[in-house]
């Protein structure tokens, strides 16, 4: 009899990705098969997001195409949501504390000990903790997700080893509000150092951090650990002190800045090495009641900031939070010009952070390989487009059909920069791997 097969639709963020992978381990133990895509599958798992309307809505728009196909729908869902999408009946539901749960009861122990599989055989996410504590107005995660619950730190280093033993080049530690976690020895910061004095070679780094829980101490951590990357997310949300207090936000626009300034200096004293400290956030869009002079506030804040990336999200209201009760009084189209408006800003900070990279060379993770060039990214996240020439090794790279995860971090210097990304030549002389991996006769 044939295997029955599933395909996974993941929406959101890290966490549903590392979600969505516990999900696929739980299918193939059980003897389902991963599809090539939707329409092979037995089986829909999509995996929800639903901190925005926008996403939610995505989720009944995959449903409509396929009416009937069994679905199982997984991840951060409001009991209205639920209500809604019952109504069909080829609907079921798993909650994200379930999926250590599924038949047979042993994958609980086994899934935890083990990992399940990766689906990028070079990052690995771990999930550290879950739920959220914090109830900003706007956001639903501690209505689906539920109180904060940390994982043991004894079974995440344990991950941890045995990913840098498999050959695993970048970790990412994964929570709602990493900065909160803490198991009955252990904080984050002690977390942070037990995983940076672990033997290997390997990128640390964690999403995502609350201001309000930026404490001094983990800054100068973070600075000190070498593996940890020089990369920082930090949601501000929003640039205007009055609508941080309507977000429940729990700090000011000037706690922020200081914050900013903490971690450039420290990582400009413990960091002697190029890159320099890059830093993203998070920005709402037209939160209600947002005036065109409170959004000017969050403009300029964007502007003296220099961020490296911003995630930009158009406020739209969900069922049960604060901010719901509050009217959805900007226009649509004014969330749109504002969301331009700090995109060009963007635009600009983002190309002059990256035209600092150009002559320099810098260690690349590459992700992917094509016929003229190959795609990587850099501690800090920029996106690197290594270009091929005739006399460069990199010609041979789509020959090459077995290529092991240790193989795939590369010395690349910089040659060129756009505001969203780097370019870049592999040299024979630099490459940390072309001597043993990319000579003519291993190919």
């Amino acid at each position: 009899m044939a295997s029955m097969k599933y395909f996974i639709i993941t929406y959101g963020c890290q966490m549903n990705v590392a979600d969505s992978e516990k999900i696929a381990s739980a299918l193939e133990k059980t003897g389902q098969q991963p599809a090539n895509n939707v329409k092979e599958a037995d089986l829909l798992v999509i995996n929800a997001c639903s901190v925005r309307q926008a996403a939610i809505d995505r989720v009944y728009g995959q449903i409509n195409n396929f009416p009937d196909k069994k679905i199982i729908v997984a991840g951060c869902l409001l009991d209205f949501d639920k209500k809604r999408l019952a109504q069909n009946k080829n609907i079921s539901f798993w909650n994200p504390d379930e999926y250590f749960k599924l038949p047979p009861a042993r994958l609980a122990s086994e899934s935890v000990a083990g990992g399940p599989p990766r689906t990028n055989k070079n990052t690995a996410n771990i999930p550290i903790m879950t739920g959220c504590n914090n109830f900003c107005s706007y956001c639903v995660v501690p209505y689906t997700r539920g109180r904060e619950k940390s994982r043991p730190a004894s079974r995440i280093i344990k991950e941890v080893k045995s990913l840098i033993k498999k050959g695993y080049k970048e970790v990412i530690l994964l929570g709602q509000n990493v900065n909160s976690y803490k198991d009955k020895k252990n904080n984050f910061l002690q977390l942070l150092q037990k995983i940076n004095n672990l033997p290997g070679d390997f990128w640390l780094s964690f999403l995502t951090s609350h201001p309000k829980d930026m404490s001094d101490k983990l800054i100068e951590t973070m600075a000190r650990c070498e593996k940890i990357a020089p990369y920082i997310h930090l949601p501000v949300q929003s640039g205007d002190n009055e609508i941080l207090k309507k977000m429940n936000r729990h700090y000011t626009v000037t706690h922020y800045k200081n914050l900013i300034k903490k971690l450039r200096a420290a990582f400009k004293k413990h960091r002697v090495n190029f890159p320099p400290l890059a830093i993203s956030t998070d920005i709402i869009v037209g939160f209600p009641g947002e005036t065109k002079k409170q959004f000017q506030h969050t403009a300029n804040l964007a502007r003296e900031i220099k961020f490296d990336m911003i995630y930009f999200a158009q406020y739209s209201p969900r069922p049960g939070t604060a901010a719901a009760r509050l009217p959805d009084d900007v226009p649509q189209q004014e969330k749109k010009r504002r969301t331009r408006i700090l995109n060009n800003i963007l635009k600009k900070t983002a190309l002059q952070n990256n035209k600092k990279y150009i002559g320099k060379t810098v260690d690349v993770l590459i992700n992917k390989i094509k016929k003229d060039c190959a795609i990587g990214k850099t501690a800090t996240l920029k996106t690197v487009k290594i270009d091929a020439n005739p006399h460069s090794e990199l010609t041979y790279l789509p020959k090459l059909q077995k290529r092991t995860v240790s193989d795939s971090l590369a010395s690349v210097k910089i040659i060129g920069a756009t505001a969203w990304g780097l370019r870049g030549k592999l040299k024979a002389d630099t490459d940390k791997i072309s001597n043993r991996l990319y000579k003519k006769s291993n190919i």
